[in-house]
């Protein structure tokens, strides 16, 4: 049985308006839910309130996260049956939302802006506009 490589990533899904908060790396051509890999022993939890304040100078209040699905697809970027696997929650958070240095761009994206996402997220994105969350 071939073993897949699975990149293993959370994702915080913050929506407004029907509109999906995002955000594109320098020197990447793709926008991105934010977030990104947990590191070693840490929970969901501890992962994503550490990436989100890392990228978005955000603190998110763990007790409100609500766990929205898991979505894996093959990770843009890397090579064939290397795959992503995105664990996403929503959850409140206090603070100004504001992208660090190592982001170039925040942006709320419609359903109509699949196009400019990786491929898991475009699954993110159907299954939101499916639910009648992103328009």
């Amino acid at each position: 049985m071939h073993n897949k490589t699975i990149i293993d990533k959370l994702a915080w899904i913050e929506l407004k308006d029907k509109s999906i908060l995002s955000t594109k790396s320098y020197g990447k051509e793709k926008y991105y839910i934010p977030g990104g890999k947990r590191e070693a022993g840490e929970t969901d939890e501890q992962a994503l309130v550490r990436e989100i304040w890392e990228e978005l100078n955000v603190t998110i209040d763990g007790k409100t996260l609500h766990y929205i699905g898991t979505f894996e697809a093959q990770a843009h970027g890397h090579a064939e049956g290397i795959i992503v696997k995105m664990t996403c929650y929503s959850g409140e958070y206090s603070g100004e939302l504001k992208a660090s240095s190592e982001i170039e761009e925040m942006k709320w994206l419609n359903y109509s802006d699949k196009d400019k996402v990786s491929e898991v997220d475009k699954i993110i994105f159907d299954s939101l506009h499916q639910n009648n969350l992103l328009d």
